[in-house]
């Protein structure tokens, strides 16, 4: 994938279109969050992807057919990776044979839809763009490996940057994909995210993203992801988070595909989620042949300059741990399912005097980078 393959990858992060009919789903149980999200449980066989005519014959996977293995140990100390947890589960939990779906209200939905279709045209003209002067407003900093792959693995750190607009965002992802344009572009994006238009707060929350030729779906919000788990919500607020220059946390995200079951499955620590069928996303049927790993922030240049939008921790990756946030544990699956380290893993950094990244590779993280920055400053008008 060449660098306009990373600007339609970055462009479906932007372009997601909800799907109202999620918002009729009849809740077995509701949950009002301290955050103030609710919580509905929707029985496991009445969630948003059985809307999908693809999948109204589909028969739930109740679980993988495959294991972890080749994982490093997680050997440095203060930094601690702990069940996920999410500010809703304080104020209850899902029966079993329910999962866990966050309300959002129909005008919220319509929102979202209407900021992200108005953003699409802006960001697809800078793809016509990208080896031009000038400033693009997704920017990128990433590690990225290509080749065969069947799965990919990362620690993510968790932190909680400023945004300054509400129609800007901030992310730190794993991506696997296969195409090097919109139109044949097959996708799976796992991580956190800070997205006001989205979630309608500042808030540091998990999510998913997949995409296929034009279409594409956030979390829950339309037909598309199969989730198994009464435990996690998509689209939840994550706590706790890391503290500058104190206690750091984080959370395993795997993907894997399973060529018996046709579908791409998706671990969070040690909860497995769900899945996408490969029946959604045909360019991925076989394998992915594009991995990355890193952040990437959306700048609407409100005022003529660039954001203060931070990525990451909002600081430089030369501040290493405590300081910038990492990913570590970054591993891929070439055969057999078993997890193997990085071959050749190339950094990206559109603006590094804004956010930057820095590769690496030790006996207690694996490959792991250190990416992020403040966004505006001094070496970055």
């Amino acid at each position: 994938m060449d660098l306009k393959g990373f600007y339609c990858f970055m462009i479906l992060l932007i372009v997601s279109f909800s799907d109202a009919s999620r918002l009729s789903k009849t809740p077995v149980k509701s949950i009002k969050s301290e955050d103030g999200d609710v919580i509905d449980c929707v029985h496991i066989s009445r969630q948003p992807a059985f809307d999908n005519p693809l999948l109204r014959n589909h028969v739930i996977q109740t679980r993988p057919k495959f294991s972890l293995e080749g994982l490093p140990a997680n050997k440095l100390s203060n930094s601690k990776n702990l069940p996920i947890a999410q500010l809703w589960q304080l104020s209850g939990s899902c029966p079993e044979e329910t999962i866990p779906i966050r309300r959002t209200k129909q005008v919220d939905a319509l929102t979202a839809s209407s900021i992200h279709r108005n953003l699409h045209s802006t960001v697809a003209r800078h793809t016509e763009q990208i080896r031009q002067e000038g400033r693009p407003k997704l920017q990128l900093a990433a590690a990225l490996v290509e080749g065969e792959y069947y799965g990919a693995k990362a620690t993510i750190n968790i932190w909680g940057p400023l945004v300054q607009q509400s129609n800007e965002l901030t992310t730190s992802l794993l991506s696997i994909s296969r195409g090097s344009s919109l139109s044949n572009l097959s996708s799976i994006e796992v991580g956190w995210q800070v997205n006001p238009s989205l979630y309608n707060d500042n808030r540091t929350r998990l999510f998913t993203f997949w995409w296929n030729r034009f279409k594409g779906c956030y979390d829950l919000l339309c037909s598309g992801f199969i989730q198994i788990t009464n435990k996690i919500a998509l689209g939840g607020a994550l706590s706790p988070l890391s503290i500058y220059h104190g206690e750091q946390f984080d959370i395993d995200v795997f993907v894997l595909k399973d060529a018996s079951q046709d579908v791409w499955w998706l671990q969070v620590g040690k909860e497995t989620l769900g899945y996408w069928p490969t029946s959604l996303l045909p360019n991925l049927a076989n394998s992915a042949s594009t991995i990355l790993w890193g952040g990437i922030v959306f700048d609407s240049e409100s005022d003529g300059q660039h954001t203060t939008t931070q990525m990451g921790s909002g600081h430089p990756p030369e501040e290493g741990f405590e300081g910038a946030s990492y990913m570590k544990n970054l591993q891929v699956v070439v055969e057999s399912d078993n997890l193997s380290p990085l071959s050749n893993p190339v950094a990206i950094a559109q603006q590094p005097y804004c956010y930057n990244i820095t590769l690496g590779k030790s006996s207690y993280w694996g490959d792991y980078i250190f990416y992020g920055g403040p966004g505006r400053n001094p070496n970055c008008p």
